[in-house]
């Protein structure tokens, strides 16, 4: 084990069988917490030694987490979010690397041990998450949702690779209509991961398998900023964002319509949260979007300096507004709202009222924007809904107003009669 500064923050304890020992995850330090990576470290319990992260686990240069110590104390396991699979590792604490317990692809969450035999969630691109045994390999053993998938036809999600504008490999999912036939072309929607610090993985994904019904194909990105491709993919959007995640979604973009699946001139795209961020990053950079969906994002970004909860990132990773060099960064990553006149591309807003994460003005001042430039838009805030919308008749609300905005804008189908740029409360 090495000896690690105190800057990181310190949760979920796990105590040792015998006691003596108390494995933690470890964050990065403050400044850079919007990127961070949690780290297994580990502290004898009377403090008779310094806390260290475990060497061979900071060698794999991923995340961790859910710490479960062996019956004999003798080795830690826990799970390791890495490029589009989330599995389960074992290392022992007398040393040698650790052991990748399952093959990927896979995802699991929220796993519980009792003397070696495990439990855990686990789905995948086709199959709903479900309650799984874990020994040797995974088996599945609850089958509520087998009937229901069943009777439906799942499309298909295949990964992809490509490179960036400097050359940077990026890597993301596919995943194709139902009945979709080699070589056709067909409506694109780009979808956009929050965080940034998350990753687009192999575990089921309604929001996909619903545009995929509609005849779209999906593209999900792991632009830089993501999780699960190291420290240094993590933090290359450091005080520099809207540019790095750009070139990386475009060059998706670029990669699908050359494999002869995405029509260029039927390109959609959307997000929530720093998905929404990103789309106005988008559409204020890239001409060939024909619809876009923006939820819960910002775009000038000096505006919530103190409204919202990213006070710490603000004052860390650029600087408070009042340093010269701190305002000229607010200026330049604020390009979609102070150069909205770049944008054409008609984009329907939405956003939870008491959203106290990300609030909604973000929101409210580029659909203002944009209604002042003349471009189509629309502005949808759900009454009493947080960052994330909960309520399963708002729920429904949104996808059919997602489906509804790209039949009209990248699919080119008859127009519903209430789009026109006027903003709504559900």
């Amino acid at each position: 084990m090495t000896p690690v500064s105190s800057r990181g923050g310190r949760s979920r304890p796990e105590w040792s069988p015998d006691g003596k020992w108390i494995a933690f995850l470890e964050s990065d330090e403050r400044k850079y917490g919007a990127y961070s990576m949690e780290h297994l470290a580990i502290v004898a319990a009377d403090g008779s030694a310094t806390p260290g992260r475990v060497k061979a686990v900071e060698e794999l240069d991923r995340g961790v987490g859910g710490l479960r110590f062996a019956a004999d104390g003798k080795s830690i396991s826990f799970l390791v979010t890495d490029d589009r699979s989330v599995y389960p590792a074992r290392v022992n604490l007398a040393g040698g690397a650790p052991e990748r317990l399952l093959n990927t692809p896979v995802v699991l969450s929220s796993w519980s041990w009792s003397n070696d035999h495990g439990a855990a969630l686990s789905g995948g691109d086709t199959k709903a998450g479900r309650c799984t045994q874990l020994r040797a390999a995974p088996s599945g053993n609850s089958h509520q949702n087998d009937a229901l998938l069943a009777e439906l036809e799942i499309a298909t999600t295949e990964e992809v690779s490509f490179k960036s504008k400097d050359g940077t490999e990026v890597h993301g999912l596919l995943t194709l209509p139902t009945g979709h036939v080699p070589g056709t072309k067909v409506p694109l929607l780009l979808r956009i991961h929050g965080g940034p610090n998350g990753q687009d993985q192999h575990s089921f994904n309604v929001e996909r398998q619903f545009f995929a019904a509609n005849g779209y194909a999906v593209l999900n990105v792991n632009y830089r900023g993501s999780a699960g491709r190291g420290q240094k993919y993590s933090r290359a959007i450091f005080a520099d964002w809207g540019h790095y995640e750009v070139d990386d979604l475009q060059a998706g973009i670029d990669h699908v319509i050359r494999m002869g699946v995405a029509d260029p001139d039927r390109l959609g795209v959307g997000g929530w949260s720093y998905g929404g961020i990103l789309t106005d990053y988008m559409i204020a950079s890239d001409g060939r979007f024909k619809g876009a969906t923006s939820g819960a994002g910002t775009a000038f970004t000096v505006a919530f300096y103190g409204t919202d909860q990213y006070i710490t990132q603000y004052d860390y990773e650029i600087g408070p507004p009042w340093n010269p060099k701190a305002w000229e960064t607010y200026v330049k990553i604020s390009y979609p709202f102070l150069h909205a006149d770049r944008i054409k591309t008609p984009t329907l807003f939405l956003g939870g009222e008491r959203d106290f994460n990300v609030p909604v003005q973000g929101g409210q001042q580029m659909y203002q924007a944009l209604r002042s430039l003349g471009v189509e838009t629309q502005l949808v805030i759900y009454p009493n809904e947080n960052h994330g919308i909960t309520r399963p008749s708002y729920v429904r609300d949104r996808y059919e107003r997602y489906l509804a905005w790209y039949d009209k804008y990248v699919k080119k189908a008859p127009a519903p009669t209430n789009t026109a740029a006027t903003g709504v409360r559900c």
